[in-house]
């Protein structure tokens, strides 16, 4: 081997990583915003397309986190450490797969309208999605000594939020719905969405835990 090309296996791949990553918070991001149309739309071919985009999106995100652990099995030397880029590519990866998830619910359990609860829920998972690609994008920077972590507080108060609005409709639910079937497909409904924000929640506290790292 040219040693030109051996030393190439050692040199970190910072541009390919951090492209990554950046890509695939912005697929996640894109997903949050058709949740929302989902969300907002009644049973039928309009809802069924979004549906198809979103399952397209998320086989998306798929290729990217293979690509992600194909390059990191590819490279010696990585910008940051080799568990935290798992786990952020694994933590994004969770996000897309709860956002198809809540979308499918709707479908699965015959939903003809999505309510104000679900509404809110995918607002704050859109919410959640634009904290993270902003925390995603701000890993380039991580070595510089004024980091802005400010999405750390941005993604608790979203999460907390989504908290809230899930108690609630919860509350609200097991006191008012009289058919165990409707209260079943409801609460599972709302517990995915409620979930994929908290899912966001990961993906910014693996960032925050790396920025600390090589603060």
């Amino acid at each position: 081997m040219p040693f030109q090309a051996f030393f190439r296996l050692f040199k970190p791949k910072d541009r390919i990583f951090f492209y990554h990553f950046e890509a695939s918070a912005a697929n996640v991001l894109r997903m949050s915003e058709d949740l929302i149309l989902m969300m907002a739309s009644k049973r039928g071919s309009q809802r069924d397309a979004i549906l198809e985009r979103l399952e397209m999106q998320e086989r998306a995100n798929d290729d990217l986190t293979h690509t992600i652990f194909t390059d990191l099995a590819r490279n010696f030397i990585t910008p940051i450490d080799r568990e935290d880029i798992h786990q952020l590519a694994t933590s994004l990866d969770d996000v897309a797969d709860f956002i198809l998830a809540a979308a499918k619910n709707l479908e699965l359990f015959g939903i003809e309208q999505p309510d104000a609860t679900c509404q809110e829920l995918a607002r704050l998972v859109n919410e959640g999605c634009r904290i993270v690609q902003l925390a995603v994008q701000s890993l380039r920077d991580l070595h510089k000594s004024n980091t802005n972590i400010r999405f750390v507080v941005d993604i608790n108060s979203m999460e907390n939020e989504a908290d809230g609005v899930y108690d609630k409709a919860i509350a609200h639910l097991f006191a008012t719905e009289t058919n165990a079937i409707d209260l079943i497909r409801w609460r599972d409904i709302y517990s995915t969405l409620e979930l994929a924000t908290d899912k966001c929640e990961d993906v910014a506290n693996v960032i925050e835990s790396i920025m600390l790292k090589y603060a």
